[in-house]
């Protein structure tokens, strides 16, 4: 049996675990060892299997915990309250203002958590109740706090966007503002899909009860040390003040230096956002060393080779070739978290991408939008179930109808970020 072959009977072998609900890192060790063993024998995979996770350590991924922190430490000590709050005093006057407010909100909380799904299970405890007081229809409230946290990921500090960054050595910095501009786009459309929609549907929402102007500067006024300290965090990247880790650990230490003055972080709390991050932390680094060892296994095999010059012999223009692996992400979206399709997915396709003249940084950015659409593509949604379990009460059929308009926003904004690079390339641009 050839290599070629093997890489890909242990590919589909790979792809046959994570449908069987393995663990993504358990999936790609077994894999890649098994695939290693049948090419090279034992010993080379013994080798690989030790040599991979001291290689994959990298001082980057420092970022990681850091960030991870950050976002516990917000999530327990109150600021996605101040942050829905907010958002309500910015979009809550019209009809639908509390599910725009929601969104406004996931898009706030994004820049100090950087997952989709803590995104989503934190402001849905703040929100779901709120909307539901309120008489909002339960499908629409679930679609805006599923599809909300969904920009997670997208907007800066992101810890997917740091992990690519790492795997196809582009900067983290690049990344982060190329992120910000779609992350924007991506709001907009979300807060327009649920404007459309209570506007056919009124009965969906409730009319808007206007907001006291003393209430609504109370609001805004309670997040702004929120927004200095993410001015400092997200300045000192783009400016070349501080690095990546440095800015992580700025932002976690003045997140708990918040939560403290305000009186809402205790030394129990504390404990339990170190735990919390450790494990997740513990999680994706698990993940990453996985994907090094398949990304390994891959390069034996001479499969992405093979790929590469399939590309380039299939005679299809490079916009095709692009369209037709975004299939595939969509697709792996439907079955897999975020983090595993990108670990999966980048050291295939991204030698491709670059040998069809498509900018890395953009593709970055593409990548991840495609990927956060899988979190509420239907049947395996995560985001879905996310919300599920945080309102038990609401079936789980009424959460997909919910998502439904705010996958065909999702399309729009693909599609826009594809014929308008600008859109990700134009603030990188402007970064030193």
């Amino acid at each position: 049996m050839s290599p070629l072959a093997i890489g890909l009977a242990f590919t589909a072998l790979l792809l046959l675990l994570i449908l069987l609900r393995l663990p993504v890192a358990i999936a790609m060790l077994a894999a890649a060892i098994g695939g290693i063993v049948a090419i090279q024998g034992w010993t080379a995979a013994a080798f690989q299997l030790g040599a991979v996770p001291y290689g994959a350590t990298a001082y980057g991924l420092s970022v990681i915990p850091l960030f991870v922190l950050m976002g516990a430490l917000a999530a327990r000590t109150g600021l996605a309250r101040d942050l829905y709050d907010a958002g309500n005093a910015v979009v809550g006057q019209v009809r639908g203002g509390l599910a725009m407010g929601t969104l406004v909100g996931c898009a706030g909380f994004s820049t100090i958590c950087g997952s989709s799904l803590a995104t989503a299970a934190t402001m849905g405890g703040v929100s779901l109740s709120e909307m539901a007081r309120h008489g909002y229809d339960r499908s629409l409230s679930a679609g805006a706090v599923a599809a909300g946290g969904t920009v997670g990921i997208l907007i800066p500090p992101s810890v997917i966007l740091v992990i690519y960054a790492i795997m196809t050595e582009q900067s983290v910095s690049q990344l982060f503002a190329a992120g910000v501009v779609p992350g924007v786009v991506l709001t907009g459309l979300f807060v327009a899909t649920v404007a459309v929609w209570v506007r056919l549907r009124p009965d969906r929402a409730p009319p808007a009860q206007p907001l006291p102007l003393g209430q609504r500067i109370a609001a805004l006024r309670g997040v702004w040390p929120l927004v200095a300290l993410l001015a400092v965090v997200i300045g000192g990247i783009y400016t070349g003040l501080f690095t990546p880790t440095e800015s992580a650990g700025i932002g976690a230490f003045g997140t708990g230096v918040i939560g403290a003055l305000r009186r809402k972080l205790n030394r129990q709390l504390l404990v339990r956002a170190l735990v919390e991050s450790a494990v997740t932390s513990a999680m994706i680094f698990l993940i990453i060393f996985g994907s090094s060892l398949f990304s390994t296994f891959l390069t034996v095999t001479g499969l992405t080779q093979a790929l590469r010059a399939l590309t380039a012999d299939s005679g299809l223009p490079p916009l095709a070739v692009l369209i037709l692996m975004l299939g595939i992400l969509v697709v792996l979206g439907c079955f897999m978290d975020s983090l595993g399709i990108i670990l999966l997915t980048v050291p295939v396709f991204f030698p491709v991408v670059v040998d069809l003249g498509y900018d890395p940084v953009w593709y970055g950015i593409l990548l991840v939008m495609v990927v956060e659409m899988g979190l509420i593509t239907p049947p395996v949604g995560m985001n879905v179930f996310v919300v599920r379990g945080v309102a038990p009460d609401i079936p789980i059929g009424r959460v997909f109808a919910g998502v439904l308009p705010f996958l065909a926003a999702f399309v729009i904004a693909i599609a826009l970020l594809i014929a308008a690079p600008g859109l990700a390339l134009w603030l990188p641009g402007l970064v030193p």
